[in-house]
């Protein structure tokens, strides 16, 4: 925009007396709801550093619905947004139910072909590693652009609740209404939402169950970011147990977090020195197993939670896929026992 002028507006802009000192209110649509609040500026803002975001947030300039917020922070739709003034800075509108690019069809067969359940309130997805939930900077091609192909004869397109690392396969839910996308957020922050991972990993914990207590902690720039183990980390828990091993070289780890930071099963699975195969950024050349496929041997299993209509107890499973289970099968496991 023109030197001294008001930057353009965003999506969902709600123009106020503030405009004078360029000032923004941007009101938090359907798309956005459960974005962490700096994913949310990066995808409005591109133009903004993440250091500028949280000089705003620590100086109170950044307001959710007035009050003060932090950039892990977790929106909602409807909610106002106060933007300070960004004169030289571009906005990237957000797609509208108009403007959204039609599903390819093969996404469409393919995603459609990966339910595991699905009533009037729900669709369960096993989704396929190497397919981001959200889009970003870097990532056009994701699941969250292609839910169209999902909305059958609801009102609205499905709603994303939760989220699986791009490359962790696995069971992903999702909300067919605006009512039950806000009751399974409640559930899954509440931590009502019993979540199983399946894991290969290299070498053998030296229990056969136990609880990973390790605070996590983020290290190194954008584009190089990992977690690390920390004394003044988030505090972060992993259950997990021994399914069976092969001698002393592979086991096959059944993980629940009892909390939900970043890339935290693994994180905590490098904690334990048995870092998941095919893990390079964490267990760099130790994750490598020669036979198996240089991919993340991660699996997000199952889901245990109350169905957010009914209440009834509802447990959800996703199969292993072909390159998975013929991983297992490699190893001499049969994942058809659990």
């Amino acid at each position: 925009c023109p030197s001294g002028g008001v930057a353009p507006r965003a999506a969902g802009v709600r123009m106020s007396q503030d405009d004078l000192s360029a000032v923004r209110h941007v009101t938090v649509e359907s798309d956005d709801g459960d974005v962490r609040l700096d994913r949310w500026f990066k995808r409005h803002y591109p133009d903004v550093s993440y250091g500028q975001v949280a000089k705003w947030l620590r100086t109170g300039q950044v307001r959710v619905d007035g009050h003060r917020a932090k950039p892990g922070q977790r929106l909602s739709e409807g909610q106002d947004i106060r933007v300070p003034p960004t004169p030289a800075t571009r906005t990237v509108e957000r797609p509208t139910e108009r403007s959204r690019q039609p599903v390819d069809r093969a996404d469409a067969s393919a995603l459609r072909e990966s339910i595991v359940y699905q009533d009037e309130f729900l669709i369960a997805l096993n989704k396929p590693a190497g397919l981001a939930v959200q889009g970003g900077s870097k990532t056009h091609r994701h699941l969250d652009g292609m839910l169209d192909a999902l909305q059958f004869d609801a009102k609205d397109r499905p709603r994303l609740v939760h989220r699986l690392d791009k490359d962790t396969s696995g069971l992903l839910l999702l909300a067919r209404d605006r009512r039950t996308a806000s009751q399974l957020s409640v559930l899954f922050q509440g931590r009502e939402v019993e979540k199983t991972y399946w894991a290969l990993v290299v070498g053998i914990p030296e229990h056969d169950s136990g609880v990973i207590d390790a605070r996590l902690g983020k290290r190194g720039g954008e584009g190089n970011e990992r977690v690390e183990s920390i004394d003044d980390g988030q505090a972060a828990e992993t259950e997990y147990r021994i399914l069976d091993h092969a001698a002393q070289r592979i086991a096959w780890l059944e993980l629940r977090p009892r909390t939900g930071r970043t890339h935290q099963l693994r994180a905590h699975c490098k904690v334990m020195n048995t870092p998941i195969v095919g893990d390079g950024k964490y267990g760099g050349r130790e994750s490598d197993v020669e036979g198996l496929p240089r991919r993340l041997h991660l699996h997000a299993r199952g889901l245990t939670l109350p169905h957010p209509a009914t209440g009834e107890r509802l447990t959800l499973k996703a199969p292993l896929d072909e390159v998975l289970s013929k991983s297992w099968a490699f190893v001499g496991f049969d994942a058809k026992l659990t």
